[in-house]
């Protein structure tokens, strides 16, 4: 099932999209958000909610990031081999290490599908990173890799856009990946049992229409449990949080001469299984 997060008229709400008509499952959930949604018990009922919800043609809503508002957005640094090999190449000296080096977004960095990511005033570095995102529907602390995924509640699309020139100000990245309105995220949540992550999904990025990344999860060097375990190790997960699994090679700043997003592009990440996001881009004004 496909689940978004929607405004119509001045209403904030969420729900199911199936074909071309979204069902507001807020009011028939007690739900008031789909964070709080997918922690509950009215998750496991969400095929019953649908036939007695409220709807609306999706063309009359507007999508928003599937989770707007996350408490955590958790993200891999470098988790698929053949970008760890191309950044070497492009000269950063960076050795494999022993845990997953992970930094937070903020939810303010997040764009919906559709909606402009924004190349800022301080520089012209804005690069992309195509990833699939996990979403998390039960929380928890120190969670066992062998049961992780019962903790996952979907997955979604999202684009790691970076402002490389910001993010090797120093050693640590975060500076440079969380400029307001930078991250792509959408344009709508799978729900876990749509996705088999036992088996390679393809990951790939267009710009303009050209394929600029593709790969797969069979690249990663930690795994979505591993991550999990790890994530949770440091902090208690709760529904609603994000992890961001890292992106395969064909980054921008890896290319020579390197290459990054401008005003009038259009980024496009698709993922096997899950869907398309798209996102032109513009400059801050």
């Amino acid at each position: 099932m496909k689940l978004v997060s929607f405004t119509v008229g001045e209403k904030e709400s969420f729900g199911a999209l199936v074909d071309e008509t979204v069902y507001d499952l807020s009011q028939a959930s007690g739900s008031s958000t789909l964070a709080e949604f997918i922690g509950s018990d009215g998750f496991k009922n969400r095929e019953e909610l649908v036939q007695r919800a409220e709807h609306y043609p999706a063309s009359e809503v507007e999508f928003l990031a599937p989770i707007p508002k996350p408490e955590k957005i958790v993200c891999s640094v470098r988790n698929y081999m053949d970008h760890h090999n191309e950044a070497i190449a492009a000269g950063l000296q960076r050795e494999l290490s022993e845990f997953p080096p992970i930094f937070l977004r903020t939810w303010r960095s997040q764009v919906a599908h559709d909606k402009p990511i924004i190349r800022p005033r301080a520089s012209e570095t804005l690069d992309w990173e195509g990833e699939l995102a996990v979403i998390i529907g039960e929380g928890g602390r120190d969670i066992p890799v062998d049961s992780a995924m019962n903790h996952v509640a979907g997955y979604s699309c999202y684009n790691d856009a970076s402002i490389r020139e910001f993010q090797f100000h120093a050693k640590q990245i975060a500076a440079g990946k969380n400029f307001e309105s930078t991250g792509g995220f959408g344009p709508w949540m799978i729900t876990n049992e749509e996705l088999d992550l036992t088996q390679p999904i393809r990951v790939e990025t267009r710009l303009n229409g050209e394929v600029v990344q593709t790969g797969d999860t069979s690249q990663m060097i930690f795994s979505v449990p591993e991550l999990i375990n790890y994530a949770s190790t440091i902090f208690e997960l709760v529904p609603g949080d994000v992890i961001i699994t890292g992106t395969p090679a064909g980054v921008g700043f890896s290319r020579k001469p390197p290459r990054y997003m401008k005003a009038g592009d259009i980024v496009e990440v698709e993922i096997e299984g899950v869907g398309t996001l798209r996102n032109p881009v513009e400059d801050q004004k």
